[in-house]
């Protein structure tokens, strides 16, 4: 695997060095653009500033709506997709700058934070154009300060490592709206129903029940973030819920919004 030092396929990037260990830099991407899986040599603050990607690494997958921003460590293996355009704005970190910082041990995982208004102001702001050595020096120190807030998202998925519960998963990512009954799932991947039930529990820390409907709610993120003129009702629908409030209420559980709110529509 080699290290990337910025990922291809950009619409249009530009860099902002500050100086003082850590780089900007602002990418546009267009809906369909996929990040292979690379890695760099310095820790990574990813954020889209409008459009949703989708961010994976051997922990897991998280969908990354405009609302959330994902922390990469260094060296760490992700790959990215891009569900919708997006203006990325990416804040690069030396190790020796988070050492410097005493953040080094407290940011060795990758992680997704809800982006305060705050932290969004502060990633924005780094972006305007004003380039002031001490004000750029405060905000970046800000926007790592706000990192404080980081949560285990719920539009992660977490992926087992266990072969046959990964071939489970694997099913379920394949067709997230379809029913999947455990008993059928654990005879396709050679096992009982109780041994998948627990290694889905042991694995992922969610119960199978659980994690499949992290699994559905991903797949209307997606839907919605692609496709704008799909409705809540069809949504719903395909999605196997038994009527919109049932939908609206498992979206809201897991995203913080309704399907109406997480796409702007009126």
């Amino acid at each position: 695997m080699s290290i990337a030092e910025t990922p291809i396929a950009a619409i249009r990037a530009s860099h902002i060095a500050t100086g003082d260990g850590v780089h900007l830099v602002a990418r546009r991407y267009k809906k369909g653009v996929r990040l292979d899986t690379h890695m760099h040599r310095e820790a990574q603050l990813v954020y889209a500033a409008r459009g949703t990607m989708q961010v994976t690494t051997p922990k897991g997958r998280w969908l990354v709506p405009p609302d959330r921003a994902v922390w990469v460590p260094a060296r760490l293996e992700h790959a990215i997709d891009v569900l919708a355009d997006i203006e990325m704005r990416t804040l690069y970190f030396d190790l020796a700058w988070l050492q410097r910082e005493a953040r080094s041990e407290s940011l060795n995982s990758e992680f997704v934070v809800r982006v305060s208004p705050l932290l969004q102001q502060a990633i924005l702001a780094l972006f305007d154009g004003r380039d002031k050595p001490k004000r750029t020096e405060l905000l970046i120190k800000l926007a790592i300060l706000e990192l404080h807030h980081a949560e285990d998202s719920a539009t992660f998925i977490p992926l087992p490592r266990e072969p046959r519960c990964r071939r489970a998963a694997d099913i379920v990512l394949g067709d997230p709206t379809a029913l999947h009954e455990i008993e059928a799932l654990a005879a396709r991947v050679g096992t009982s129903a109780r041994t998948l039930s627990r290694l889905f529990s042991s694995e992922t820390q969610l119960s199978f029940k659980s994690w499949c409907q992290r699994a559905r709610i991903a797949a209307a993120v997606e839907r919605l973030s692609v496709q704008a003129d799909v409705s809540v009702k069809q949504l719903a629908s395909d999605l196997g819920y038994a009527s919109v409030p049932a939908f609206s209420h498992a979206f809201r559980r897991v995203t913080g919004k309704t399907p109406t709110e997480f796409a702007d529509k009126e």
